[in-house]
């Protein structure tokens, strides 16, 4: 090979190493290695200490509900904005700030990595970034959250002889980790465990005739009637007299949405043993299922006196919304 030939090969491939690079192709999935709930916040040390650091932290580091204790909603981690320029970052959620002139507000899916969820806000002054983040808080914390359930969820290796035993009773398909067994059941009843250092998590899967709501203005109401009937029948503690109920000192908190379409009423706090010590959160998922004339309740709570709580609680809340219909039931 002359000389000639070598330099342009080697240029040529120099050129094609440099797009090659520079290009932002997503990796693949097994390189966004971000923990649960964490957030890579990319922006500069001189807003992230000011006025927009703090309204950032306010905003996605404040109090989960339903919580004993305070846990932020997502673990925010600050980078410098320069760490964007020439390389990617493989964190699975990102929100880039900028100071620039033009405003802008936008969410991207695999930007970056794949899965991955990048949101990026830019205003020309530190108000316009300011009243942007308020504005869009609520959607980038919903976003966000879906995107971590979705990834929990195409994580899970099925128990299928789980899936179809809920299948059977309650003709729902229900995506059930195989770390998770029964320990207690009945006719429209399954308690589900999951044994984890120094405590466990649990699932519950039961129904409820629909005309069982008498108070249709007060759902709340209903739902803690419903699960400390449950308690009191099938969650007994090792002691006499022990049962689980709802924690009367702190208020549940409660909303309502969609989940597979069908309307689900939600409901966050705290149970703890009647005459014992042990305690936890929960969520209650109330599915009102018309065309089967019931209501049918999923509901996560677990026991983790050493551990944080969020990550647990985020696990059976996407276990709870994998959940499929049929129209009728056996």
């Amino acid at each position: 090979m002359n000389k000639t030939h070598f330099l342009l090969v080697s240029v040529l491939s120099f050129l094609s190493l440099l797009v090659s690079c520079t290009q932002k192709k997503p990796s693949s999935a097994s390189e966004s290695l971000t923990k649960m709930n964490a957030v890579s916040v990319i922006i500069d040390d001189q807003l992230w200490n000011g006025e927009v650091g703090d309204s950032l932290r306010n905003k996605f580091a404040s109090p989960v509900l339903g919580l004993q204790d305070e846990e932020p909603i997502f673990t925010l981690n600050q980078y410098p904005g320069k760490l964007l320029e020439g390389f990617m970052t493989n964190s699975r959620n990102i929100i880039v700030i900028k100071k620039e002139s033009k405003s802008k507000f936008y969410i991207k899916e695999d930007e970056y990595v794949t899965p991955q969820l990048a949101v990026h806000i830019s205003g020309s002054s530190v108000q316009e970034l300011l009243d942007s983040i308020e504005k869009n808080a609520p959607k980038i914390i919903q976003e966000i959250k879906a995107s971590e359930i979705k990834v929990f969820q195409s994580q899970i290796t099925n128990d299928k002889l789980l899936t179809d035993k809920i299948k059977s009773r309650f003709n729902v398909i229900l995506s059930i980790p195989s770390k998770y067994k029964i320990v207690v059941q009945g006719k429209r009843f399954v308690w589900l465990k999951k044994e984890i250092t120094s405590g466990n998590l649990s699932l519950l899967v039961y129904q409820v005739p629909i005309n069982t709501n008498k108070d249709t203005t007060n759902f709340a109401k209903s739902v803690v009637k419903w699960r400390d009937s449950i308690g009191r029948r099938y969650i007994r503690g090792s002691k006499p007299r022990t049962n689980m109920i709802t924690e009367s000192a702190f208020s549940p908190f409660f909303s309502k949405a969609i989940v597979s379409g069908k309307t689900v009423y939600e409901t966050k706090g705290t149970w703890d043993l009647k005459n014992d010590f042990m305690s936890g959160p929960f969520i209650n998922f109330a599915f009102v299922d018309t065309k089967n004339n019931r209501i049918l309740i999923l509901e996560g709570f677990c026991y983790a006196p050493s551990k944080e709580k969020r990550d647990l609680m985020l696990e059976l809340e996407a276990i709870i919304k994998s959940v499929q219909f049929f129209t009728t039931t056996k």
